[in-house]
């Protein structure tokens, strides 16, 4: 049976390149680390932890983003 893991090294890479493009949305909206964190509901660290790479994000986490960046695909039900 074939496993959907991901190895912790390609895992790794995804989390950066992840935290690369967080990074540039939020700064695209002029938001501070902080402020997304705020608004977003999490803690005020979690944001540097997923931009550099040291946090993988949940899909619940990535709704919240997407709402508080303004993505207009995020799903109507997470408003």
């Amino acid at each position: 049976m074939r496993s959907f893991m991901i190895a912790p090294m390609r895992r790794q890479k995804v989390a950066i390149a992840f935290g690369r493009v967080l990074r540039e949305a939020r700064k695209q909206k002029g938001l501070s680390q902080e402020e997304l964190a705020g608004d977003a509901e999490f803690d005020r660290t979690y944001p540097s932890l997923l931009e550099r790479g040291l946090r993988t994000p949940t899909l619940t986490v990535l709704f919240q983003l997407a709402k508080v960046l303004s993505y207009s695909n995020s799903p109507k039900c997470w408003e």
